[in-house]
């Protein structure tokens, strides 16, 4: 088994098996985890906002959570938005999500073993979870790295897949340093300029609080898609 973790774009991920994580901290996989927190019971994860919406019809009237170029799209009720997720009223609900970044790790990574998504909220619980699924370092997909665009971006992305790794291994996390390092970056700046009903003001502090969750959150493919969700490792 490897015994050296791989960080690539979501652009390498088709044909790698094994452990996958797929990250996306500025926002979606922190979005997820909060609608988990807020009682979702559990997450379909689609690469399309039209998909997304027949999706949600076909599930009996999902909530449909997300972006498109960082804004809701019509006809979805949740932005992607971590702090509105939390606020939102999931208890028991079927969720549907798209976005533009982290989902589309999910969908390309057709190839794992084990597939995951993952943020800093639930940092330690993944690191658990990738352990126990006992098939050596795993290969985290950095969805904001974009290598398509000038500046190509990810770096949030990478230093949350930096921190699960040190979690993993068993080493000192690097909390704060990590928590002030994707509060800076570029991604975060845009993030917070996305604009009212699309982004909470608090949006990236909440993205920052490491283990915030206690659970870790899993990838199943089943006849209609794939379905995210939580489970707390032991």
């Amino acid at each position: 088994m490897p015994d050296a973790p791989a960080y690539i774009p979501t652009s390498e991920v088709a044909d790698v098996g094994g452990a996958v994580v797929a990250i996306d901290v500025l926002r979606a996989f922190t979005t997820a985890a909060c609608a988990f927190g807020a009682g979702a019971s559990e997450i379909w994860l689609v690469g399309g906002v039209a998909e997304a919406l027949a999706l949600a019809d076909r599930l009996g009237g999902a909530v449909v959570m997300g972006e498109e170029h960082g804004r809701r799209p019509d006809g979805f009720d949740l932005s992607n938005s971590p702090v509105a997720a939390s606020q939102a009223d999931l208890d028991g609900r079927v969720v549907v999500q798209r976005t533009s970044a982290g989902t589309q790790g999910v969908v390309a990574a057709r190839a794992a073993d084990r597939l995951f998504a993952a943020s800093l909220v639930c940092a330690s619980a993944t690191a658990r979870a990738v352990d126990a699924a006992g098939l050596g370092a795993p290969t985290y997909v950095l969805t904001g790295w974009l290598t398509d665009r000038v500046d190509r971006g990810g770096e949030d992305d990478r230093a949350t897949a930096e921190l699960i790794e040190r979690a993993r291994r068993g080493e000192p996390l690097g909390v704060d340093g990590t928590a002030s390092y994707v509060a800076a970056t570029p991604e975060a700046e845009r993030t917070l300029a996305v604009g009212e009903g699309h982004v909470h003001p608090d949006d990236v502090a909440l993205a920052v609080d490491v283990d915030r969750f206690d659970f870790a959150m899993e990838v199943e493919r089943r006849p209609l898609g794939l379905c995210l969700v939580r489970s707390v490792p032991g």
